[in-house]
């Protein structure tokens, strides 16, 4: 179906790019660091007389539910914190509902325990699942998952005139972690820009570490990997995780 506007409310999973305030290659207008080609897909937001045909897309969670103060928490007391996310989420729905907004695509959260800023340094723990990912962080995006889904079944039946389309971005990504080999990437938990690999916080994509003078850099070939800056993938990645969307939405 095409739509006269998009308007996406995200984080930066949704943006070209990462950390970074340079720009060694083309990158969205947030100048981050990035490996898009271009941008030919921007979004195109809705003029008022487009509001009630338009495509409203949510993409969220991630950077609410990584920030390391609540993750020290168990997951028992990390419920009713997910909970109130996900009220404030289904308030923003509802505010556009009322102002004409009839067409949604609610993304879940990805698997944040399969990203090498994560992964990196716990490698030598056990807290891994089978397939290398911190199995506590993927509990939380699970649980946030969980409770997402059962506020999009609720939104359903109170906003009857709605489209909500509810995207398993988590499957996509995990399946893409799993098999990242055989689909022709090389270790998913490698990535293409940034200082020591073993230390992911030593030099950002983009920055400078200024002890030791590391300048986070970009690879020669970002299509062989999965992560760009160890927290955003790269373009190959993400249009491997779009086709999968867009084959389920077909």
């Amino acid at each position: 179906m095409n739509y006269p506007a998009v308007s996406n409310f995200g984080d930066s999973n949704s943006g070209t790019g990462g950390f970074g305030p340079r720009q060694p290659k083309p990158t969205n207008a947030k100048n981050r660091f990035c490996d898009a080609k271009n941008e030919s897909e921007r979004a195109m937001f809705a003029r008022p007389e487009d509001f009630g045909k338009a495509l409203y897309t949510f993409d969220i969670g991630q950077n609410d539910v990584t920030d390391e103060q609540l993750l020290l928490m168990n997951l028992e007391h990390f419920r009713p914190i997910i909970t109130d996310m996900i009220d404030q989420f289904a308030s923003a729905v509802q505010n556009i509902y009322h102002q004409e907004g009839r067409t949604f695509q609610i993304h879940k959260t990805g698997p944040f325990g399969c990203l090498p800023f994560y992964v990196i340094p716990n490698r030598t723990s056990t807290v891994h699942d089978e397939n290398g990912c911190v199995k506590s962080r993927n509990n939380i995006a699970i649980e946030f998952n969980r409770q997402l889904k059962k506020k999009v079944n609720k939104l359903r039946t109170e906003l009857m005139e709605t489209v909500i389309t509810y995207i398993d971005i988590y499957a996509a990504k995990y399946a893409l972690i799993s098999n990242a080999k055989n689909l022709g990437f090389d270790d998913p938990f490698d990535y293409c820009c940034g200082g020591d690999k073993q230390k992911p916080d030593s030099a950002f994509c983009g920055e400078k570490n200024n002890k030791t003078q590391v300048f986070g850099v970009g690879c020669q070939n970002p299509s062989k990997f999965v992560s760009w800056d160890s927290v955003h993938y790269t373009q190959a990645a993400n249009k491997w995780v779009f086709n999968q969307i867009f084959d389920v939405c077909s």
